[in-house]
């Protein structure tokens, strides 16, 4: 009994179409990219079955990633947007203070000392006459400085010490442990009142040094347990072995996953950070007049809480509102940058 032949293949035209067989004697013409899949296996893996999708093409060629996701899930979180919007104007009103308030944060009048609100001055007065809407303004950008550019210290210096020992390890790695324990130790108000009692200086670098100094061992204990568990995964153990340095092997394969725990950490704390500042103004051993402060406002109007006590209760909502919209900030990192939590 002859076998059956196979099917020859399709005669191609020159242009790259082809003709097919119907497979009840007639022909079909086909086009070029129709042509292209005549004859081809099916697309699985062992030619059963239709090929999976590749998930690059999904999401417009790019890979998904950590940060991607992270991404795309705050965009959608109602209280990142909410923090995010608030931080946006604080931001704005600091660098130009000018937009919403046109007065002299240091012109006081005393006969409109402890006066209400008013044409011009909705916020009233406080106890030496200066008007509270423009001091709570331009209390704002002291307020931002010190916060910013202490977190960016704080996140530097923390990250390096904390990233170098938990990678190294060994008696670096003992010598930080112990140093950060001493630091730990160290009560945070009571640290300030001792070394900033006896800075003169007036510039917000004496509390952002101090804020530094003793913000740093949160930071370094969050880097080290991150590199740590880190520098345990395959990929990092396939780069070494394959001859990879440690400078290679901490920038391009560490730290790009080890930095997120710190990220979120520094952004929760710099709210902490202002409110730090604040208390230490409040206290009288921070900023000091003639300079703008949300804790110098309250410290003036404490005495008069009774009499004026509007005075105290705009710059201390400002305060409030403000450390709540970086808490906030920090939350929705956290919870899109820790796959935990999805």
């Amino acid at each position: 009994m002859p076998e059956p032949s196979s099917p020859s293949p399709e005669p191609y035209k020159p242009d790259g179409s082809a003709i097919a067989g119907t497979g009840m004697g007639g022909q079909m013409d086909l086009g070029t990219s129709e042509a292209a899949s005549v004859g081809r296996p099916p697309g699985g893996p062992d030619g059963t079955g239709p090929q999976d999708p590749d998930p690059s093409a999904a999401s417009g060629g790019r890979a998904r990633s950590l940060w991607s996701d992270a991404w795309h899930d705050l965009r959608r979180n109602p209280v990142f947007i909410i923090s995010g919007l608030v931080i946006l104007f604080l931001v704005v009103i600091s660098v130009w203070p000018s937009l919403i308030a046109s007065g002299n944060p240091l012109h006081c009048e005393l006969a409109d000392a402890q006066e209400g609100s008013r044409s011009g001055h909705p916020f009233g007065f406080n106890g030496q006459g200066c008007d509270v809407y423009t001091r709570t303004v331009y209390g704002a950008r002291t307020s931002v400085l010190v916060g910013v550019l202490s977190t960016l210290g704080v996140a530097v210096l923390g990250s390096v010490l904390g990233g170098l020992a938990g990678f190294f390890g060994g008696v670096w790695d003992a010598i930080l442990s112990r140093i950060t324990d001493i630091f730990f130790a160290i009560p945070v108000v009571l640290g300030g009142l001792v070394l900033l009692s006896v800075i003169t200086s007036n510039t917000v670098w004496p509390v952002i040094g101090f804020i530094v100094l003793l913000g740093w061992p949160q930071i370094s204990r969050i880097a080290r347990g991150s590199v740590i568990t880190a520098k345990q995964n395959d990929y990092v153990q396939a780069a070494r072995a394959l001859g990879a340095d440690s400078s290679r092997l901490l920038l391009r394969h560490i730290a790009p996953n080890a930095i997120a725990p710190v990220i979120v950490v520094a952004t929760i704390a710099l709210g902490t950070y202002i409110s730090l500042e604040a208390t230490l103004s409040f206290l009288g051993v921070g900023l000091k007049p003639p300079s703008v402060s949300w804790g110098i406002d309250i410290s003036a109007a404490a005495p008069y809480v009774r009499n004026a006590p509007h005075a105290l209760l705009w710059p201390s909502g400002a305060l409030a509102i403000t450390v709540l919209a970086f808490i906030m900030l920090g939350d929705a990192v956290r919870d899109a940058l820790d796959p935990k939590l999805r």
